[in-house]
């Protein structure tokens, strides 16, 4: 990644932004306490993962196009225990209900970090950081289509029409005047 002006400003707005985005969950998260049992969790959880999924679009600061790609690793390393975790957090009959879950009734750290880390992983598992693009194979590019724009590159496309044609109207000639002396060959015998 270049480490110029451009690339700074984007980083510090990045930074803003994941403040920002903590300040709001926290606001969402208090306002979610109001709702008490099962329901309040989910939602506190669902606010968390939106939390994690704006954190994964705030932070990809780079440059070139996005890379997609589905990742099963992070899938199964991020993904998935991330929503056993909530998943155990809220359900009683599940395994490991009673570490997860906080015996108030809350919300657990550890399902707060699995929240923050399943809105995270999800976008991680099938797109992930940016791919450069080489500036020499661009410079390139860009000179050969400036040379070929214009006349030349119409004119060159014109020659090729027209060779392509003469030589279609010589294959029908020459197809034509095999069958005209295989015919002259059947009368002759």
């Amino acid at each position: 990644m270049n480490n110029n002006t451009r690339t700074k400003v984007n980083m510090l707005f990045s930074c803003f932004l994941v403040i920002g985005y903590i300040v709001c969950s926290y606001f969402f998260s208090t306002m979610a306490n109001q709702v008490a049992g099962a329901v309040g969790s989910l939602l506190k959880a669902l606010i968390l993962v939106l939390f994690g999924l704006l954190l994964f679009w705030s932070t990809r600061v780079g440059e070139g196009k996005q890379v997609k790609r589905f990742s099963l690793t992070v899938l199964l390393l991020i993904v998935l225990p991330c929503v056993y975790i909530i998943a155990a957090g809220l359900i009683e009959g599940l395994p490991l209900h009673d570490v997860i879950a906080p015996a108030d009734g809350g919300q657990s750290i550890l399902m707060i970090l699995a929240s923050v880390g399943l809105g995270y992983g999800i976008p991680y598992t099938f797109v992930a950081g940016y791919e450069m693009a080489d500036d020499e194979a661009e410079a390139v590019e860009v000179v050969e289509e400036a040379i070929l724009e214009g006349g030349l590159a119409e004119e060159l496309a014109q020659a090729e029409a027209e060779a392509a044609k003469e030589a279609e109207e010589a294959f029908e000639d020459a197809e034509k005047e095999a069958d005209f002396e295989i015919e002259i060959q059947e009368i002759e015998e």
